[in-house]
């Protein structure tokens, strides 16, 4: 084989290699990219990294804004679980994360008086991580419209999900609570 030839194969075959690198497999809906800057982050399917054997779900910091954090999520309707105790629960792995990453859920009330959320930045993920149990517990009020849950990669890096599971559990299992912000000044400085 002449030499040119050898060399336009080559080259062929890595532009293929690094053209299925790229290419990302697309997450059934509802699942959904949001967050403070979502373009600068990716999510899709990963059947390489999977403990489940069905692949596992991810979102990675791709360009821009690496101050900023993206959330790999989706939101459901609360009918069945109105006065329920819910546990979102996932296996998490990641690599690089230089913020924190970690589970999160929310329940959308129609009164919006009372606000139901955690977000797992008292219990962060950082750096690289082999798979870890999570979970996030709320109490499902009468008035829930919607749960919204997934995991937030604050910075750079990535985060995979398997084995996911939402589920009724007892009143036995606690509910998480995010910690109380800071005190207000009760007067002001001028």
């Amino acid at each position: 084989m002449k030499p040119g030839f050898i060399i336009l194969s080559v080259l062929a075959a890595t532009s293929l290699y690094a053209l299925a690198a790229e290419s990302v497999e697309k997450l059934a809906t509802p699942w959904d990219l949001a967050g403070e800057t979502p373009k600068s982050y990716q999510i899709g399917l990963d059947r390489s990294q999977t403990i489940s054997g069905k692949g596992s779900k991810f979102i990675r910091y791709v360009s821009g804004d690496d101050q900023s954090w993206g959330t790999l999520m989706q939101m459901i309707a609360a009918d069945q679980y109105l006065n329920k105790r819910v546990r979102f629960q996932a296996r998490v792995k990641t690599k690089d994360v230089d913020g924190w990453a970690g589970l999160w859920m929310r329940i959308d009330t129609k009164s919006k008086s009372d606000y139901h959320f955690y977000n797992s930045e008292d219990k962060p993920i950082k750096g690289t991580t082999d798979w870890q149990l999570r979970s996030v517990v709320l109490d499902v009020p009468a008035d829930a419209k919607a749960i919204a849950f997934g995991v937030i990669d604050d910075g750079k890096g990535q985060v995979w999900l398997d084995d996911l599971t939402l589920e009724v559990v007892g009143a036995d299992v606690p509910v998480d609570k995010m910690k109380p912000s800071k005190s207000l000044p009760t007067k002001p400085s001028l």
